[in-house]
């Protein structure tokens, strides 16, 4: 009999403004597991400038653990400096090592400290906690997971803290990381507007919350494209040195060496070049409409026990975005930390180009979403007490 996936089950939504509404979200099972990931001193990495290196390792989790698991129909979210998923029971033994050979291939490639760690959702639930996923439907042929509960924030900071976490490999242990690449260029702000990495949290009155982000959303659909990056065409391709080495760096374990992996990658970006300029097709490969849907299929929006956004946001816009966070803030209802930026990254997990699945994660270009948190952390201790509740998702 076919495993039956649970989250597959749970109906999706487009309106992103839905993630406030409680009755989307569905309990994943007691038996499901999470795992966490983030950078040890990734705040300092992103201030020396290895911020695309950061958010290539954070996508590397992810990618990962969606190729032991088979293939990616289950709940995760991307945070900049690390991500979060979730699993089912047989699963575990094969995402355990998928995230203990991300983490030694992290370190001595790229020199980066991986926390990772496993914890089972009962164990989640015990602590007073939830896992609550629903199904955003970014395009027609992609939805991604948003998460409540608390759940998650809760697992990330007992990682932080020590707690479950996952030895790294042996040393040459290479994970699986096929599918992910870096190859589109920088994101420019348009005319006129900053790229805005926001994070906003809840304290301990969530209605408080939601009606400051209903206004803040509010504030996005002033752009008729609510305020996402990614122009309507889709984003430029451009080979540089640097997204072919850390694509080189990614694929070499599958490709059996650096040199063949180094081959590959030049030669794939060649091509894909050739195409995306010229407009032409190459089998059932069409680079027209992959642009397209790269625009569709980015996670500009994201929903994680508070609200990750990275946007595209005029003057106006952003006096109006600060002005609406800092009076929520001074009034108790809210966390939040702002980086703005003139150009956003793009980090992507494509299991087949000749489908309409491939998902793009989004993040600012001069630190991003790890900037964002340590500005919101530093806020959050300096109040004497903290609702349990509120734990930062990423740092």
């Amino acid at each position: 009999m076919p495993l039956i996936n649970p989250y597959l089950d749970i109906p999706v939504f487009d309106d992103f403004a839905k993630v406030l509404d409680p009755s989307i979200y569905r309990e994943l099972p007691d038996d499901w597991w999470v795992g966490t990931s983030d950078i040890v001193g990734s705040t300092k990495a992103v201030e020396a400038g290895r911020y695309k290196e950061v958010n290539m390792v954070g996508a590397s989790v992810i990618a990962a653990a969606t190729n032991a698991i088979g293939h990616s129909d289950f709940p995760f979210i991307f945070g900049g400096d690390g991500a979060a998923i979730a699993c089912p029971p047989d699963k575990v033994p094969a995402v355990r090592d998928a995230l203990a050979a991300t983490a030694i291939w992290a370190s001595e490639e790229l020199g980066f400290d991986l926390r990772v760690a496993l914890v089972r959702i009962d164990e989640i639930r015990k602590s007073g906690h939830n896992v609550r996923v629903a199904r955003f439907l970014a395009s027609k042929k992609l939805a991604y997971a948003v998460f409540s509960g608390r759940g998650i924030s809760w697992a990330e900071e007992q990682m932080k803290q020590g707690h479950n976490l996952i030895t790294p490999a042996p040393s040459g242990t290479q994970p699986d990381l096929t599918g992910l690449s870096c190859r589109w260029s920088p994101i420019r702000a348009e005319d006129g507007c900053k790229i805005l990495s926001l994070i906003m949290l809840p304290r301990d009155d969530r209605a408080r919350f939601d009606r400051c982000a209903t206004a803040l959303f509010g504030i996005l659909e002033q752009d008729r494209r609510d305020s996402n990056p990614v122009p309507e065409s889709g984003p430029d391709f451009r080979i540089g040195w640097q997204s072919l080495r850390l694509e080189a760096l990614a694929t070499q374990g599958t490709e059996g060496s650096k040199l063949r992996a180094w081959c590959k990658a030049l030669f794939v970006s060649c091509v894909a070049l050739f195409l995306f300029k010229t407009g032409r097709n190459l089998g059932d490969f069409d680079p027209v409409h992959y642009r397209e849907q790269t625009k569709l299929n980015t996670d500009f929006r994201r929903f994680g026990d508070g609200i990750w956004l990275t946007v595209n946001c005029t003057a106006p816009q952003t006096e109006q975005i600060e002005t609406l966070l800092s009076d929520a803030e001074n009034n108790g209802d809210i966390w939040f930390g702002i980086k703005q930026q003139d150009e956003a990254l793009m980090t992507c997990i494509v299991p087949d180009i000749a489908t309409d699945s491939h998902l793009h994660f989004l993040d600012g270009a001069d630190g991003g979403y790890t900037a964002a948190a340590s500005i919101c952390k530093a806020k959050m201790k300096k109040l004497p007490a903290q609702p349990a509740h509120a734990e930062l998702a990423s740092t």
